[in-house]
């Protein structure tokens, strides 16, 4: 598979990402409540780890055939750690 394949799935995950985070931040604005605001940035919340998961996974994905395997290892496991670090 080409790698822009790849590069283009990592793309379009960031912009879906930043139409979201748009999207929450215009609905805070419209609802104008504090309660729903938080309500609203709880779920955005639960976005973002999936995005980076996803869009990792796609790089990594992209890049196995020219990384050795120790390396892509050795990031996997830097963003399990960032997850891991960030959970409640």
């Amino acid at each position: 598979m080409s790698e822009h394949v790849f590069l283009r799935g990592m793309v379009g995950m960031r912009l879906l990402s930043a139409s979201l985070e748009l999207a929450g931040a215009i609905l805070m604005w419209r609802f104008g409540r504090l309660e729903t605001a938080v309500r609203i940035n709880g779920l955005l919340g639960l976005v973002g780890p999936v995005v980076l998961t996803v869009t990792m996974l796609l790089g990594l994905a992209g890049l196995a055939g020219r990384l050795p395997l120790a390396k892509l290892a050795l990031i996997g496991g830097g963003v399990l750690l960032i997850l891991a670090g960030t959970s409640r």
